[in-house]
């Protein structure tokens, strides 16, 4: 599993001639309708075990929460489960919310 920094994922999105990863945002629903970073998918932690089908074990996986905790618990998941390009997004939601985006609000 590698470690990404909100302000390294914000420069990994906007260019345009890497490949985009998957944001896979691990939070609860209305965590998620709170906030969340654009283009990123929503699959709770508590029903990702049920979904595993659904996700593309060839691609970057960036997982996100609020702050950085469950997503690291669902990167180790998903690395057991035979995902080898994991990466977490450290400080979460938070930090993106505090280094990227500050007009995002934080709960």
């Amino acid at each position: 599993m590698e470690h990404i920094s909100a302000s390294e994922l914000a420069n990994w999105l906007s260019d345009s001639s890497k490949k985009m990863p998957f944001l896979l945002d691990v939070r609860e629903p209305w965590e998620y309708e709170t906030c969340h970073i654009a283009q990123s998918q929503l699959m709770p932690m508590s029903i990702l075990p049920l979904r595993l089908e659904e996700l593309d074990r060839d691609a970057e996986i960036v997982c996100i929460c609020h702050h950085g905790g469950r997503s690291m618990q669902v990167a180790h998941f998903l690395e057991r489960n035979g995902f080898n390009r994991i990466i977490n997004l450290t400080g979460g939601v938070h930090a993106w919310a505090l280094q990227v985006d500050t007009s995002m609000p934080t709960y």
